[in-house]
């Protein structure tokens, strides 16, 4: 049987999402725009889905926008805040962390549209400092953005600090915060955040691909990426997708009455890897001991380059990744930008795990490393 530790690339939809994606496709199949029964059936159901995604951040239903997913959320975010926003200021003080779907719209707006760009570096565990990010914060910013929890390392950001501290000095100033590997693992309250926008996705959370949600605070205006029939408060113009959107509601209703449970289970398994790993006088462990996520992993077999092992232990019915699925193998910039050297870099392996994942697969995943560091260690001599 497979052990799939691939779980911040995808996660494996549960139940209740996919029967109500499979409910939404063949008998609650209506256009929610539509005046007729069945399509207010099928606004009800985007409705419900959008309130439970509120209840999980804590927020107003209204601040509630669905999208395809964090890529195009985040797109929407920089582009429709740089177009409102960034007409007479023109800076904007990101982390050297961010996924692509935030960092390259960022490069792009520095590149193209004549933005100034302040990117904040780690420390060597992988977060970055409020104090660095405050003091690169002047009244020509525009846009703030920071991640909750980093997708290769798990390293979590002071987002609070952040954010609370950017607010209280220059309260005109955007906030955005990528939280996609933090919804659903760690409480978050929109309020609590200082974030004007947040962004979350379906299918890291158990719910099905193609499907992401925005939550925008009240009086935040963005420029839309898509205009048409004014869906979505006229942010994301289309006929909305009835079947993802219901079914990420489905699976966020399913994980919420257990998401401490989840994460204390996840606090044990790693504890229990991280216990395992430190045997192993070849592995450095990238991840930062307390200020991480359970449920993200990152460390180097020294030697081995990362897509090398990661064939071996799929070999082995294993799959684990290098880092950022959208990546490809390509360098990795966090990993870079926290002071590894190109031997630890090139030799990372991220480990992430699920509520589902067990003490056993660990053991399988630490076993089957070694065996393929004693055999592609001997063929690389």
């Amino acid at each position: 049987m497979a052990v799939y530790l691939d779980n911040a690339a995808t996660t494996r939809p549960c139940e209740p999402a996919v029967s109500t994606v499979f409910q939404n496709m063949v008998e609650d199949y209506g256009n929610p725009s539509s005046l007729h029964g069945i399509g207010i059936k099928a606004e009800k159901n985007v409705t419900e889905a959008r309130k439970s995604i509120a209840a999980a951040l804590v927020c107003d239903p209204q601040c509630i926008v669905f999208t395809s997913g964090a890529t195009e959320s985040n797109n929407m975010t920089i582009f429709g805040a740089a177009k409102n926003y960034g007409k007479r200021k023109k800076k904007i003080v990101v982390s050297a962390l961010e996924h692509p779907s935030v960092a390259e719209p960022i490069k792009y707006l520095e590149e193209k549209e004549g933005f100034t760009v302040t990117r904040i570096k780690p420390s060597h565990g992988g977060t970055v400092a409020a104090e660095d990010f405050l003091a690169a914060v002047d009244d020509e910013t525009c846009f703030v953005s920071c991640m909750l929890v980093n997708n290769e390392t798990g390293a979590i950001q002071p987002v609070r600090k952040i954010f609370s501290a950017v607010k209280r000095d220059f309260p005109e100033c955007i906030t955005h915060c990528d939280a996609v590997q933090g919804f659903m693992k760690m409480p978050i309250k929109a309020a609590e955040l200082f974030a004007d926008v947040i962004v979350v996705s379906g299918h890291k959370v158990h719910a099905v691909k193609g499907v992401g949600a925005m939550y925008i605070r009240k009086g935040i205006r963005l420029a839309p990426l898509l205009l048409g029939g004014g869906q979505e408060k006229g942010l994301r113009s289309g006929t909305e997708s009835v079947p993802l959107i219901a079914g990420f509601g489905a699976a966020v209703r399913a994980l919420m009455p257990t998401m401490k449970t989840a994460h204390d289970n996840a606090e044990q398994i790693r504890a229990y890897l991280l216990k395992k790993l430190s045997k192993i006088e070849y592995i450095t462990v990238n991840s930062d001991d307390e200020l991480c996520s359970p449920f993200i992993t990152n460390f180097s077999v020294k030697g081995i380059r990362s897509e090398t092992m990661l064939h071996f232990l799929e070999e082995n019915d294993i799959y684990v990744s290098s880092g950022s699925a959208c990546s490809k193998g390509a360098h990795s910039s966090v990993l870079t930008a926290m002071g590894l050297s190109d031997e630890l870099a090139d030799s990372a392996i991220r480990v992430s795990i699920s509520r589902t994942t067990t003490m056993g697969e660990i053991d399988l995943l630490v076993n089957a490393v070694q065996k393929g560091h004693m055999s592609l260690a001997k063929v690389k001599k």
